[in-house]
């Protein structure tokens, strides 16, 4: 569980820090003397718990949680037990008053662990789209991934070869091959992109995929074959 420590006191950073160390699912990722130094940081959802203290120069960390649009985890750590009502208001999970013994730090993290491992199973999991849309024949069309066969680059425009029809879009090859998963789609040469899932034979510098023979660049083969044939490529 990634975590972040601010307080503007440099021995409560230690005292933290060292009961951090010493909890196996804590990973320390930052600290930080002054809750602005963390915008950044905890603007790219990285952080799934702060331990923030309150009376710090410049914004306390009251005033820095209501700042946050999406705050992870928070539990105070302050000198000052007349400000935990106004956290809780705020939703912290937990509040620990100066001086912080282990036992109780952590009873809050257990609690913090526990309340970040329900937060992963309420959320669905997030996957890529898997299809784009193209403009063809003055519409638009949706192809999904798994129907592409492979794609042929044609001057201005590419031709998308699917399972059952093909579709000439204006647009370069390039763009084309930036918007297809490249763990799915291997470019096989200067004017073709394939899906690897569909390749039924490789011979020579040929890809077979249907009735289709797709050439395989020479000075690009190499590269090509290894990413096909890596972990999948059974021998003797």
């Amino acid at each position: 569980m990634n975590c972040i420590l601010i307080d503007d006191e440099p021995l409560a950073r230690k005292g933290l820090r060292e009961y951090i160390q010493d909890v196996d699912f804590l990973n320390l990722v930052a600290e930080f003397d002054n809750p602005l130094k963390a915008t950044d940081l905890l603007s790219k959802d990285e952080v799934d718990l702060v331990f923030l203290d309150i009376h710090m120069p410049k914004i306390t960390g009251l005033d820095f949680l209501r700042s946050l649009q999406h705050p992870p985890q928070v539990i105070f750590t302050t000198a000052y037990p007349q400000y935990a009502v106004e956290g809780f208001d705020l939703n912290v999970l937990d509040y620990l008053v100066k001086p912080i013994s282990f036992d109780r730090f952590l009873k809050a993290v257990l609690k913090a662990k526990e309340a970040v491992g329900r937060k992963a199973i309420s959320q669905p999991s997030q996957t890529k789209e898997d299809y784009v849309f193209i403009k063809s024949d003055n519409k638009l069309v949706k192809i999904f991934y798994h129907d592409i066969l492979f794609v042929e680059a044609l001057q201005n425009y590419v031709t998308i070869h699917t399972s059952n029809k093909k579709y000439i879009t204006y647009l370069t090859f390039k763009s084309m091959e930036e918007s297809l998963p490249a763990d799915q789609f291997i470019r096989v040469h200067k004017s073709f992109l394939v899906s690897a899932s569909k390749i039924e034979s490789i011979e020579g510098n040929i890809v077979r995929i249907g009735s289709h023979e797709i050439p395989i660049s020479r000075t690009i083969k190499e590269e090509v074959l290894e990413k096909l044939l890596k972990g999948r490529f059974l021998k003797r």
